[in-house]
């Protein structure tokens, strides 16, 4: 009988726990920072400080401009690996920029992480240029996201495809249900943002689409907006955990309810001024606190403490 690795393990144990009546997750969701935000720092100042802050987990940017560049990737992945995990920081899971098996940094970077135990990594974006042909785009799309699942699947990781409001593919999330619908689940699932899908799902449809999306549910990413009106044109504006229009408290008992153990990665996407750079890195760290407060407060009334 084949014993299953530890990619299988925590890939397949929302669903496991979900069917368990009665029990609760074998493993509880990671609490992570997206690391673009601390673009300033090396590898092991940005342990130290997630440490500090009380992270568990790091979403590692391995992407061009990211923490690690995609061209040296079999160098510098292991090394911000060894760095996060000396100071008790885990990688369950990182941020590319890859959108096709064509890709020459996919095979380095998929079987990079899978040996170092990662196991989950985001996708790349696929912008809608027209609409005059939306089945034969997504048809491109589906091939390609198939082609990195197929690399997934032999190297051991698993995909997470995330919906972006705007013009990509998976805003609507309907896209990302029929995109991946005939894939295996162990290669490639979903990285699911409350915050997005409220902007393009409103009250109720980024409710709906959840559950259409939890039975392959992989990663999940917090942050806020609000609408605006400027210069006479409604726009989302990012802002404080807590403080805009994506329903949290209702959003984590789902999530908790669903048995979900991913990786929740912490994105502090609005903007931050001050008259220096190292003033706004301030701000910014105090940001990225208040943020994690609340994220903590809204993990710790669905998951527990």
């Amino acid at each position: 009988m084949r014993c299953l690795t530890r990619r299988e393990l925590l890939a397949g144990s929302a669903v496991a726990t979900a069917s368990a009546a009665g029990d609760g997750p074998a493993r509880k969701p990671t609490l992570c920072l997206f690391t673009k935000h601390l673009p300033h720092l090396g590898y092991k100042d940005l342990a130290s400080t997630l440490r500090s802050f009380g992270f568990e987990g790091a979403d590692l940017t391995v992407r061009p401009r990211g923490h690690v560049l995609p061209e040296n990737v079999e160098r510098d992945l292991p090394r911000a690996h060894d760095a996060l995990a000396a100071e008790g920081i885990e990688l369950p899971m990182i941020t590319t920029g890859l959108l096709s098996r064509n890709d020459s940094a996919a095979r380095p970077t998929l079987y990079t992480a899978a040996k170092l135990g990662v196991p989950y990594f985001k996708l790349g974006y696929y912008r809608y240029r027209h609409f005059a042909d939306l089945d034969g785009y997504l048809a491109r799309v589906k091939a390609d996201v198939e082609g990195l699942a197929a690399i997934a699947g032999h190297a051991g990781i698993t995909g997470g495809f995330h919906n972006h409001s705007g013009t990509f593919v998976g805003s609507a999330l309907w896209d990302h249900w029929w995109i991946l619908r005939h894939t295996d689940p162990q290669h490639i699932g979903f990285y699911f943002d409350p915050c997005h899908a409220t902007i393009e799902g409103g009250a109720a449809g980024w409710e709906i689409g959840f559950h259409r999306l939890v039975p392959r549910l992989k990663m999940v990413a917090c942050k806020d907006f609000y609408w605006d009106k400027r210069q006479g044109e409604w726009k989302a504006q990012m802002c404080p955990l807590g403080q805009g229009m994506v329903d949290y408290p209702r959003f984590f008992e789902a999530l908790a309810a669903s048995g979900f153990s991913g990786p929740i990665s912490l994105h502090v996407e609005y903007g931050i001024e001050a008259p220096t750079e190292a003033q706004r890195i301030d701000k910014e760290m105090q940001a990225i606190e208040t943020d994690f407060k609340y994220l903590k407060s809204q993990y710790a009334s669905a998951f527990g403490t």
